[in-house]
């Protein structure tokens, strides 16, 4: 089982507490240029095109039965050079601690947290707080034991950002707004379906142009678990 980190900003914070989040989308660098596949079976296809496929790049374990890690391979079944790998950074059985936009109550930025961990309390943005660039600090900076969320990850496919559906998007933390979708009850990136609000979420994240780019992204599927990933069961 392997720990890591991961970022969410603060509405995807409040999506993941109030459980309407189970999934995200991360940007994979290093695909080889491919045909567009969504494909993690452990078997070759029959038919002649080249395919996706998860290569063991962990041990198989009981919470990892197909031993899918982190070597991705292009699979040639024609006459064209294959396999490629690539590289990705989350697998079946990840558990995935959350940082967030915090600060330390009555504590300025450049306070060391690590001197205020047993005597201040931390408190997140996205509880509601109003932004203060001199105690606020980035996610970046978020030590393990400041976690409050811990994500166990379930299904990792590796596909096109345009290749998410309706019912994934919705999965992504999206609420019904205004007869529409939208990040929050507030309608913030609203959009008539929750795929077209997800296009808006995701380039105001990543930059304007980036549904249009069509990166390659790991969808993410995972349970949440509120607690610090020290403290909740595995």
């Amino acid at each position: 089982m392997t720990d890591r980190p991961i970022i969410f900003s603060a509405p995807m914070v409040r999506a993941l507490i109030e459980g309407r989040k189970f999934q995200t989308r991360r940007i994979v660098n290093g695909v080889p240029d491919m045909p567009p596949a969504n494909c993690h079976s452990s078997h070759k296809p029959k038919h002649p095109a080249p395919y996706l496929d998860a290569y063991c790049g962990e041990p198989k374990t009981p919470a990892n039965p197909r031993g899918m890690g982190l070597n991705w391979h292009w699979w040639q079944v024609d006459d064209r050079p294959g396999p490629t790998a690539f590289k990705l950074r989350y697998a079946t059985g990840n558990r995935l601690w959350v940082k967030e936009a915090w600060r330390i109550d009555g504590a300025g930025s450049r306070v060391p947290a690590e001197m205020c961990r047993l005597h201040r309390a931390v408190e997140y943005r996205a509880d509601g707080y109003e932004p203060d660039r001199h105690a606020e600090r980035s996610p970046i900076f978020m030590p393990r034991w400041a976690s409050r969320l811990t994500l166990t990850v379930t299904d990792v496919r590796v596909q096109r950002l345009q290749d998410i559906t309706e019912d994934d998007a919705q999965a992504e933390g999206l609420v019904q707004a205004y007869d529409g979708w939208a990040t929050d009850p507030a309608g913030r990136c609203w959009g008539p379906t929750a795929r077209y609000s997800f296009v808006q979420l995701f380039d105001s994240l990543h930059g304007d142009g980036v549904w249009e780019a069509n990166p390659w992204v790991a969808a993410i599927s995972f349970d949440v678990h509120r607690g610090n990933i020290d403290e909740v069961q595995p």
